[in-house]
C-alpha cells in the first residue's frame, strides 16, 4: 500500500458551535485558570466549553482533576453538547480564518490540522521542554474525548499571499462570533469564518507546503501529546494487522497559525522572596558589578533589550547590562537568560527557576502595578521587569534546535477553547 504523505497543514471537518451558539460555548484555555475560577465562570452556563476542558467542575469539590472519572465526565459532556445540537461537525474538510481582536490589536490566522510527522522531524519547531506529567494529562484527555479540543498556537514566517487569502476570507459574514469572558481573555473578540472554496483550500495547502518551518508559540504539551497518541494508534493498528495509511485524523493536531509579525508577546516578569541573606547595600553592590544602575521616578518598563527594572524597598531602578556580558548565541542573548545568568543565579542563588520556590513569574498583562503589590505586601522582597522577548528571538532559538529558559514568553490574546475541535 502506498503510504500517504500528509501536507504540512491540512483542512479538516471541525466540530464547532452551531450558528449563534458561540457566545455560550467559547471559554478560556484550560491551562490559564484553576478549578475554582472555572467553576465560577461556568456557573449558569451549561454549554460553556469549560464543562469539557475542566470537567472536574461538575464533580464534587476536592475531586482530583487527574482522576479517571474527570476525563470520563469530559467525554460525557462533549457527547451531551453534540446530542443537544450545540456543537455540530462540518460535513466537509475546510480551513477556517480566525480573527482575534484585543483593544486596538488585531491578528488573523488559519485554523488547520498540522502534521504530526512534521512535528516529529522538527519542521514544526519547538522552543520549550515539556513535563511528562502534563503530557500524560493531555494524552488521557484526548483519548477520553477521542478529540483534540485545545488548539496549538503556531506562527508562520512571512507569507504575504497567505495573509491576503485570510484577510479576504474575513470580509464575509462570520460563521461564529463571541466575546471572551473570565479571568483570562475577558473582552477579547473571537471570530471565525469557514473557508469552503476548493481553490482557496488548495492554494493555502500549497503555500504552507512551501514554507521551511512553522513555530510553536504556545501548546508544547498539546503537540507532544498528539505525537504520542499518533505513535500509539499507529502501533495498535499495525499490531492488529490493520492498515495505517498516514491519512487517519490522529496523524494531525489542531492548530491555529498566525503570521509571526502579527503575534504579540508580553513581558514575563520575576518576583523573588528574599535577598539570599544579603543586606540591601551588599546586594546592590553585587548588582553594580554587571549592570549600570539608574534611579527612576516611576515604574520601569524596559524600552529595549538589555534593560531591566528593579523594584526594591519601594523604589524603582533601571538596570542596563554591560555590553560585554551579552553573548552571541540565540539563547544566551535573551533578556531572560541575561537576567538569570548575571543576577538571579549568581547573586540571589536561584539556579533552577523551574523548581525553586523562592521565585515566581508574573505575566506582563497584569501590569507593573502587580509587581509593586507583591513586594509592598511583604510577600516578595524584590521584583524585576523585563523587555518582552521578540518573535524573531523565539524563531532563532527554535531554528538552532535550542530551548528557551522557563517563562520566557507570554502571548496575548489567548485562543478560545470550543471554537473549533478536531475529532479523531
Amino acid at each position: 500500500m502506498t503510504q500517504f504523505r500528509p501536507s504540512l497543514v491540512s483542512p479538516f471537518a471541525a466540530l464547532r458551535p452551531a450558528p449563534g451558539r458561540a457566545p455560550e460555548v467559547i471559554a478560556p484555555p484550560y491551562d490559564v485558570l484553576n478549578t475554582e475560577e472555572a467553576r465560577v465562570l461556568a456557573e449558569g452556563r451549561p454549554w460553556s466549553f469549560l464543562h469539557i476542558s475542566k470537567p472536574e467542575i461538575d464533580l464534587p469539590s476536592g475531586t482530583d482533576p487527574y482522576a479517571s472519572e474527570v476525563y470520563a465526565k469530559g467525554a460525557e459532556n462533549l457527547q451531551k453538547m453534540i446530542a443537544a445540537g450545540v456543537l455540530k461537525q462540518d460535513e466537509q474538510a475546510c480551513y477556517y480564518a480566525y480573527r482575534l481582536v484585543m483593544g486596538e490589536h488585531v491578528q488573523v490566522g488559519l485554523v488547520a490540522a498540522a502534521s504530526v510527522a512534521d512535528y516529529d522531524t522538527n519542521r514544526i519547531r519547538k522552543h520549550e521542554f515539556t513535563r511528562p506529567d502534563k503530557e500524560d494529562d493531555r494524552v488521557r484527555q484526548i483519548e477520553a474525548l477521542d478529540a483534540q479540543t485545545g488548539p496549538v498556537l503556531l506562527a508562520y514566517p512571512s507569507a504575504p499571499e497567505v495573509d491576503a487569502i485570510l484577510a479576504a476570507a474575513t470580509q464575509g459574514t462570520p460563521d461564529s462570533d463571541g466575546i471572551g469572558e473570565g479571568v483570562a481573555g475577558s473582552g477579547v473578540r473571537h471570530t471565525l469564518w469557514v473557508i469552503r472554496d476548493a481553490a482557496a483550500i488548495a492554494r493555502l495547502t500549497e503555500l504552507f507546503d512551501a514554507m521551511p518551518a512553522l513555530y510553536i508559540a504556545d501548546g508544547h504539551h498539546r503537540s507532544a501529546s498528539a505525537s504520542r497518541i499518533c505513535a500509539t494508534r499507529k502501533a495498535a493498528s499495525l499490531a492488529k494487522g490493520a492498515a495505517h495509511t498516514g491519512a487517519e485524523p490522529y496523524n494531525a493536531f489542531l492548530s491555529v497559525i498566525f503570521p509571526h509579525h502579527q503575534m504579540r508577546i508580553f513581558d514575563y516578569n520575576r518576583v523573588i522572596k528574599d535577598l539570599n541573606g544579603l543586606s540591601e547595600p551588599a546586594f546592590m553592590e553585587k548588582v553594580a558589578e554587571n549592570f549600570m544602575i539608574e534611579m527612576a521616578n516611576e515604574a520601569v518598563k524596559p524600552a529595549a533589550p538589555g534593560e531591566f527594572g528593579l523594584y526594591l524597598n519601594g523604589r524603582w531602578m533601571k538596570l542596563t547590562i554591560r555590553a560585554d556580558l551579552i553573548p552571541a548565541d540565540p539563547v544566551g542573548r535573551l533578556d531572560v537568560s541575561l537576567l538569570q545568568n548575571n543576577l538571579i543565579a549568581p547573586i540571589l542563588g536561584i539556579d533552577d527557576p523551574r523548581r525553586d520556590k523562592r521565585i515566581d513569574f508574573v505575566g506582563g498583562i497584569r501590569g507593573l502595578g502587580g509587581l509593586e503589590k507583591r513586594v509592598d505586601s511583604g510577600e516578595m522582597a524584590l521584583a524585576l521587569s523585563l523587555h518582552a522577548t521578540s518573535m524573531e528571538d523565539l524563531m532563532a532559538v527554535a531554528d538552532a534546535n535550542e530551548v528557551m529558559p522557563p517563562k520566557s514568553t507570554w502571548f496575548e490574546p489567548k485562543l478560545a477553547d470550543g471554537l473549533a475541535s478536531h475529532l479523531l
